[in-house]
């Protein structure tokens, strides 16, 4: 019997060693979880299954190897597809595009293959939720999971629909009439006309760019407007697209406006009214033009709300505009709470998906099946499915990938113990093997 209990204490001996080992040859493996070789002593029973006060015991057992999932240290990196766990919780990932399989890491060095979807470096799928226009999900099943394919290459445009304009107009700046009496039509190419100019940039249904020029007129305050004075804090403004008139314009251009729009201030300067308000832009294509929109009709909205009349100088405090043009695929972000999103040229960031999170209530019972990577088994109960910063589970850190959380000091001095150990119990052996040998040599 001593024999067979030293023997176990050799295997023993043998299977910490084993443990250690893989742990400290993964030292570097990111996203890796130390193992620990638990065992339990045996006993020999009697026939009613109770052990004899008396019994000394037959040796030990290796009962289990126990991956231990505490948190790494977060190693930063330039990837922004390099993610990390900080907390609870692991990546879901499929084995193949249309798999219903779901595989659970801790590692998170993702890229993008050939077919745009974001994969493992053994080609596995990150699972993502999907989302709506504003970056929210509607459902947190894993069954409602799927593979993040990154999207085309070029964003689609939007046409422009409004754009604000606040300046400043001087209340020094002199005012300006025809030489009779009356109000001055402005002319872009006669300085004269007009007092202050300035431009914003819109786009067409296509992204195509188009240069909208506002003129502003100081009315002179005895100009003559239909019999009445125009008064101090009165001013005409006139709107040219790409150079061509809105009010009337020529072959071929753009036009829209009926009359040149009237602005005027309050006594202590505050924009007063604009009419007509909001200056409404309707754009056509005459022909020879390049506007996208064809037959159809684009209409933007022109609002000098936040405008001033001041001693101040001329100035555009605000300048608002939507639309914006095609653009290309620039990068990916990653939040905290694993929204992905697909990063534009032309400044767009569009929701693709948010990383899906599972979480289990005993991990250590995950079937390990190499590549730092476990699956669902039933004794680790089934997977809790969920976002990134809710709940229990961790926050994503994009940029960055956990380290193994094996400490190597820690494992080193268990390998001088388990060697020992293997010592201790050999020497059992040899002392056994002693003893049975006077025994043989007896006469």
């Amino acid at each position: 019997m001593s024999f067979s209990t030293a023997l176990s204490g050799l295997n023993a001996a043998t299977a910490d060693l084993n443990v250690k080992s893989n742990n400290i040859a993964n030292v570097n493996t990111t996203g890796f979880k130390e193992s620990r070789a638990e065992f339990g002593d045996v006993f020999a029973v009697s026939a009613f299954g109770t052990t004899s006060r008396t019994a000394i015991g037959n040796g030990t057992v290796l009962q289990n190897v126990a991956q231990q999932f505490s948190q790494g240290n977060l190693e930063f990196t330039d990837n922004a597809l390099d993610l990390a766990i900080s907390g609870e919780g692991f990546f879901a990932l499929a084995p193949d595009v249309d798999s219903g399989e779901v595989i659970y890491t801790r590692a998170g060095e993702f890229g993008v293959n050939k077919d745009g979807y974001i994969v493992s470096n053994e080609g596995w799928f990150l699972r993502a939720f999907p989302v709506d226009s504003s970056g929210q999900i509607s459902a947190t099943s894993m069954n409602a999971t799927g593979p993040i394919q990154l999207p085309p290459s070029v964003g689609a445009p939007e046409a422009t629909t409004s754009l604000g304009i606040a300046t400043n107009l001087p209340s020094t700046s002199p005012g300006i009439d025809d030489g009779a009496g009356g109000i001055l039509a402005i002319d872009p190419t006669d300085p004269a006309s007009y007092s202050f100019t300035t431009s914003a940039t819109i786009y067409d249904s296509l992204g195509n760019e188009h240069i909208v020029t506002t003129y502003y007129q100081h009315i002179d305050a005895a100009a003559d407007d239909g019999g009445t004075p125009a008064g101090d804090n009165q001013w005409q403004m006139a709107v040219y697209v790409d150079g061509g008139d809105v009010k009337g314009g020529t072959a071929g251009t753009p036009f829209a406006l009926e009359t040149d729009a009237r602005v005027s201030f309050n006594a202590d300067g505050t924009l007063s009214t604009v009419n007509p308000d909001p200056i409404t832009l309707s754009f056509t294509d005459g022909g020879a033009s390049e506007w996208a929109s064809g037959a159809e009709t684009q209409v933007v909205n022109l609002s000098l709300t936040g405008s001033t009349q001041n001693s101040g100088a001329f100035n555009v405090g605000a300048l608002t505009v939507n639309g914006f043009p095609t653009g290309r695929l620039t990068g990916v972000d990653v939040s905290e709470d694993g929204l992905i999103r697909a990063t534009y040229s032309n400044g767009q960031a569009v929701p693709i998906g948010k990383i899906a999170m599972g979480d289990f209530a005993n991990p250590q019972a995950l079937n390990k099946i190499g590549n730092t990577a476990w699956k669902e088994t039933t004794d680790s109960g089934p997977v809790i499915a969920g976002e990134a910063s809710t709940g229990s589970f961790g926050q994503i850190q994009a940029g960055a990938l956990e380290n193994s959380n094996v400490d190597l000091t820690k494992e080193l001095v268990g390998l001088i113990t388990a060697q020992r150990n293997f010592q201790a119990n050999s020497k059992a052996i040899e002392t056994n093997n002693a003893i049975t040998q006077t025994i043989i040599n007896l006469r």
